[in-house]
């Protein structure tokens, strides 16, 4: 099927009864299993004791490491490698180009500790087109206007890797090189020349982390008026959301994806993520992959990918937590919707086994009026260091040391702190943006 075709059945799913949605999901389930117990090595082991006459409980769930251990067997073309994988990514000429002229490639940045390696095949990429193209907008005002100005679109995130956001962003282009209406910004360049791109390019959607566009909030020199922002890779907090509102003057929302899922679940006008139920199967669960009733937060999430037959990501385990919610929403849509728990900083804990919420430490060093922007990272179990921005940085460094020591002495935590010579920055990897990270095993 065509893209065309791909965007036609999408929308028309919009208006589907919850009933004939389950069957769609079923009816696409039933194809995939089909096609992964034929082609794949991997699946065709896992399920062979799985008839033809199934229910998605049946079908054992998969972990990343799992898959990505077994790579060449899991995928369903038997002409793609690892190796050969390796070979293509090692020209970064490649972002963006599919590898035998049939799929792109995306790694993930390992966030929690399991990198992977991911293939799109067309199927997926057109469904990822349609869902974009459809489920984007929480606000049909905001898409008429994002219209009117030309769907002119700047993304910050980092430029340059086999990521989500950087590959698909190259693919577009390389497909449509005269189309100038989509830029990608690197979170990583100089602020300086981040703002001058976004205001050289006047965006009328900008789009990003969370974390990072909060931070670009801060800067008076940055005079854009888009349309929307839509933000994702991390939680949006009320507090960002209203700090990106009070800066641009426009709506701001999010969305829940990630590589391995796409689009698993797109904002509306009531800020309730409504999952893409036709494209996407969305199973919370507790810790013994025991399903969760809606309303009930969850230990972790199985997503089912109904798109991807390179690759299936069937029953694949997200450490996600989240609630899924069956009562209707009053946006009108008949889709189920989600909430996700989320945080953009780690919990750190100390060598007296206490544990302190990045939240807490915000607090205090958020107090030091004159820090503009800082970065606390913890070294080992009783050591740490403190980078910041400030005009009067030694100044700052001490009344900060002195808060920071006085709230870890209330906790019962001795630890060192010591002033950075380095300046906050983001991942250079990922291009995501941590206030409090933890940086040792």
């Amino acid at each position: 099927m065509s893209l065309f075709g791909k965007m036609i059945i999408t929308r028309k799913s919009d208006k589907l009864s919850r009933e004939k949605i389950d069957k769609i999901q079923k009816k696409r389930l039933k194809k995939i299993v089909k096609t992964a117990k034929e082609k794949s090595p991997f699946y065709k082991k896992l399920y062979a004791n799985i008839g033809e006459d199934f229910t998605l409980k049946n079908l054992p769930p998969v972990s990343k490491p799992e898959l990505m251990a077994n790579f060449d067997d899991v995928l369903t073309d038997r002409n793609v490698t690892m190796k050969r994988i390796d070979e293509f990514t090692t020209n970064l000429d490649n972002i963006g180009r599919m590898i035998d002229g049939r799929y792109l490639i995306f790694k993930t940045s390992g966030s929690t500790g399991n990198p992977a390696v991911v293939l799109y095949d067309k199927n997926n990429i057109d469904v990822s087109s349609a869902v974009a193209a459809f489920r984007t907008f929480a606000r049909k005002e905001d898409f008429k206007k994002f219209m009117k100005h030309g769907k002119k679109t700047a993304g910050v995130f980092a430029d340059y890797g086999f990521y989500l956001a950087c590959g698909m962003s190259r693919y577009l282009q390389l497909k449509m090189p005269k189309q100038k209406t989509k830029i990608t910004v690197d979170v990583n360049a100089p602020e300086e020349q981040i703002i001058k791109s976004l205001n050289d390019f006047e965006p009328a959607m900008l789009s990003g982390y969370p974390s990072n566009l909060a931070l670009l909030a801060d800067f008076k020199e940055l005079n854009i008026k888009p349309d929307v922002v839509i933000t994702g890779g991390e939680l949006l907090t009320d507090e960002i959301r209203k700090k990106l509102t009070d800066k641009f003057g426009c709506y701001v929302q999010t969305h829940y994806s990630c590589t391995e899922g796409g689009e698993i679940a797109c904002e509306c006008e009531e800020k309730h993520l409504h999952i893409n139920e036709d494209w996407v199967i969305v199973e919370p669960v507790d810790k013994d992959y025991n399903p969760v009733p809606f309303g009930e937060m969850s230990d972790k999430v199985l997503i089912t990918n109904l798109s991807n037959y390179i690759q299936p990501f069937i029953r694949y385990e997200l450490t996600d937590r989240i609630i899924v919610h069956d009562e209707k929403c009053k946006c009108g849509r008949t889709t189920r919707w989600l909430e996700i728990e989320g945080r953009t900083d780690d919990i750190l804990e100390f060598s007296n086994g206490v544990k302190i919420a990045p939240m807490s430490l915000y607090k205090v060093l958020e107090e030091v009026k004159s820090i503009r922007r800082f970065q606390f990272v913890q070294r080992s179990a009783d050591k740490a260091e403190l980078r910041m921005i400030s005009d009067t940085p030694d100044e700052s460094f001490r009344e900060a040391q002195k808060d920071l020591e006085t709230f870890f002495e209330s906790k019962g935590i001795k630890v060192e702190i010591v002033k950075s010579e380095s300046l906050p920055e983001a991942n250079k990897t990922s291009g995501k943006f941590k206030h409090i990270y933890r940086d040792f095993q």
